[in-house]
Formats: structure tokens, C-alpha cells, sequence
């Protein structure tokens, strides 16, 4: 009726956010919301964060509520574990997710079984986090994607942000969660801005872990990613777009749970899958997507075999040129298109 009297209602307030701000965002919301939530880890108090996610939050809340630690992982995965066994809510940043390989006794033993082995009488709701994945120029040791690590095993939920509201929705929820919740993220997203809408911006937005959205709505096919990857893919799709191939581009959000749901509805309209990510090929995130799409409804409903597009099958290399060719490219993924639409 306002429209039709000539006046017009103004959009919602968008703003663009960079997923470090969200992650900020989401932290200073909790910490506030709830006293039992603090932060620990490595340079994430007097120095502001190693990445800078924690900016501001030590002078605000003080040194009971962010806590810098010795360099340790297992020493204050520990520290955090225990907290969360006594209703305490931690987060525990990881300054890399390779280190968590120092912590995975705490993170795998301690943390995820605890509930299961207590008959449910020991929940254990902590969030670790921090970056994962191939940052730049960072080599071997510091570029391995954890997502099949942690995915594999029972009682983490493990989630994967790739936007700025992703990263804040994700780690409120995760915060908030009476369970173990691994959350990786990627470097070389934090400084990368994204739109936020006037929702995501609301105190109370959280995105439920276990769901995932699509980006891109399509027809011919389907893309399957988590993370940075899922920018390759709405990259990717808008280069096939130009020659007539409609990519649908699923954010999976949540490695464990998987709304494997979300990808079979997809597959069942595209009749075509290739899944994407920066991880290895055995054993990965992909591998198990398609196991679960061959072993359900949807399988029935491919017209050719899946495609995987995966990291090489190398330790990481430090010359940028053999970085690039090791992990997923938007090339390599319009040629993985091409594979399996035959074309």
C-alpha cells in the first residue's frame, strides 16, 4: 500500500563486516552475556590476539575473563577442559589448529568422550578454536586442514565458517553449546570483508551447527565446499555461468553433523556432484560426502560419478608456486565441472 502511495521502505541496514570483526563481535556478545564464558590462549590478552580476534576484549573484561597462557597446548587445553567440567564455558584458542596436535589427548580424550563415558553426566561445553588450513607461505607444518581429523571422531561437532556471518553465528552457537565444539577457521579469511545483514548484527543471531546454506541456487550441477574454498566455488560458478552452466553452491557450515539432507536435496535437482576442499584426498570431507550420497536415496539420481577436488596428497610445499598448485584453484574446479557434466 506504501508503495503503491509512492513511498518506499527503506532496505534492511546491511554492512560490511570482516570475519575477523564478526569473530570479535561474537566473542565481546558472549563474553557479556554470560560470565561463566572466558578466553584463553596464547597472546590472546595484552597483545590483543595473534591474529587480532580478541582486540579490546582484556581491557574490557580483565584478566580473569581473557587469559594469556604459557606456550603449551596441552598444558592449557587442559586447563580448559577441566573448566568446562565444572560448568565453566571456555574458549580456547589454538594460535594455529596444528598446534592443537600438541592438545588432541585433551581435545579427542578428555573433551569429546567425557559425556559418553560418564553416562551423560559430564558435559563438556567448550569451543576450540583458531585458524586452520593453508594459510600463505607457511609450509608443511603449519597448512594442514583438520576437518577429517576432528569430523572423525564421535562426540566433537565440528564447524567450518567461511563469511563474516558464518563466523559470528557459528561461534555464538558453539559458545553456547553443552558440547565439545571444534571451530576452524581460515587466515587468510580474517581479513576479508563480507556483507552482514541487519540480522546478523542482532546480539541473539546464532546459526544452528548442523545446517548448511546454500549460496548459489543452480541446475546443473552440484558444489560441495566448506571454508575459503566455498569463495573458489561462487568464483567458479559465476565463470561456468558464462557458458551456459548453472552451478548450485552449497556452504556446508557444519562438518560434524553434516546436513548430508541439504546435498541429496541438491543432487536430486542437478543430477551432478563435485566436492571441494583444501584437505587431503584419503579419508577426507569429500570422500565421506560422496560415501553418504552412493549408500543413500540420492545416489539413484546422479547421471555420472561424483568429483572430488581436493589439496595435493603432499606435505605442504613453501615455494608459492608449488603452494598454488597444491591446493583447489577456481581452474581446477571449472575443469572438475567439466569432468563430470562430460563437456
Amino acid at each position: 500500500l506504501q508503495q503503491h502511495r509512492g513511498l518506499h521502505l527503506s532496505a534492511p541496514a546491511a554492512i560490511q563486516v570482516t570475519v575477523r570483526d564478526a569473530l570479535n563481535q561474537a566473542l565481546d556478545e558472549e563474553l557479556e552475556r554470560d560470565e561463566r564464558v572466558f578466553l584463553l590462549g596464547e597472546e590472546v590478552a595484552q597483545y590483543d590476539g595473534a591474529y587480532k580476534i580478541s582486540r579490546g576484549l582484556w581491557k574490557k573484561y580483565g584478566d580473569k575473563r581473557v587469559i594469556d597462557t604459557p606456550i603449551s597446548e596441552m598444558g592449557f587445553a587442559g586447563i580448559a577442559v577441566g573448566a568446562a567440567m565444572v560448568w565453566l564455558r571456555p574458549v580456547c584458542e589454538f594460535m594455529t589448529f596444528n598446534f592443537s596436535m600438541q592438545a588432541i589427548d585433551q581435545v579427542i580424550n578428555s573433551a569429546a568422550k567425557s559425556c559418553y563415558m560418564s553416562a551423560g553426566s559430564i558435559s563438556v561445553p567448550i569451543v576450540f578454536r583458531g585458524p586452520n588450513g593453508a594459510s600463505a607461505g607457511v609450509a608443511a607444518q603449519h597448512s594442514q586442514c583438520f576437518a577429517a581429523w576432528y569430523g572423525h571422531c564421535p562426540g566433537l561437532k565440528v564447524v567450518s565458517p567461511w563469511s563474516s556471518e558464518d563466523a559470528k553465528g557459528l561461534l555464538k552457537a558453539s559458545i553456547r553449546d553443552d558440547n565439545p565444539v571444534v571451530m576452524l577457521e581460515s587466515e587468510l579469511l580474517y581479513g576479508v570483508p563480507f556483507e552482514m545483514s541487519e540480522q546478523a548484527q542482532s546480539k541473539e543471531f546464532v546459526i544452528p551447527i548442523g545446517k548448511a546454506k546454500i549460496e548459489r541456487q543452480g541446475t546443473h550441477v552440484t558444489l560441495v565446499a566448506h571454508s575459503r574454498p566455498v569463495g573458489h566455488c561462487l568464483e567458479a560458478a559465476s565463470v561456468l555461468s558464462k557458458e551456459g552452466v548453472e552451478c548450485e553452491v552449497i556452504n556446508l557450515r557444519t562438518i560434524r553433523p553434516m546436513d548430508i539432507e541439504a546435498v541429496e536435496a541438491s543432487v536430486v535437482k542437478t543430477n551432478h556432484l563435485v566436492t571441494v576442499e583444501g584437505g587431503w584426498p584419503q579419508f577426507g570431507v569429500g570422500a565421506e560426502i560422496c560415501a553418504r550420497i552412493m549408500e543413500g536415496p540420492a545416489f539413484n539420481y546422479l547421471d555420472a560419478p561424483a568429483v572430488r577436488v581436493t589439496g595435493a596428497d603432499v606435505p605442504m610445499p613453501y615455494a608459492k608456486i608449488l603452494e598454488d598448485n597444491s591446493i583447489p584453484q577456481v581452474k581446477d574446479i571449472v575443469f572438475a565441472v567439466k569432468k563430470a557434466l562430460n563437456i
